[in-house]
């Protein structure tokens, strides 16, 4: 059964920063929430897109060749295989992420302090 999911108050139940958290599932997606701090390294995911939407504060996703600064409400979807680096370096960033369901924060690169399994909030 389908109920309602306060994004808020799901925020509200952690703190730490780059450490996805799993609110729902859609097909073979999972729908996460993640607080950012700092940067992260740079990494691809060569198997999967993951869409990032931006729910509070400023985050800016460096790529190879350009560099985008995202707002609260905006949204980027990250094609397969692309190199990124997120850098949360104006406060902390409230993001919701699309990914499919077992994917790592750090992608293919190898893993680091930073590197986290998604855990299941609800």
């Amino acid at each position: 059964m389908s109920t309602a999911i306060n994004l808020e108050a799901e925020f509200a139940r952690f703190s730490e920063t780059w450490s996805p958290k799993i609110i729902a599932d859609l097909d073979d997606h999972q729908i996460k929430l993640t607080r950012l701090a700092g940067d992260f390294p740079w990494h691809a995911h060569g198997d999967a897109d993951e869409m990032f939407y931006i729910l509070d504060g400023t985050l800016r996703l460096e790529f190879r060749d350009r560099v985008e600064t995202l707002c609260p409400g905006e949204l980027i979807v990250i094609p397969k295989g692309v190199e990124h680096r997120p850098v949360a370096d104006q406060g902390e960033v409230k993001v919701l992420l699309i990914e499919q369901a077992g994917v790592v924060n750090t992608g293919d690169g190898p893993a680091n302090a930073r590197t986290k399994a998604a855990e299941r909030l609800s």
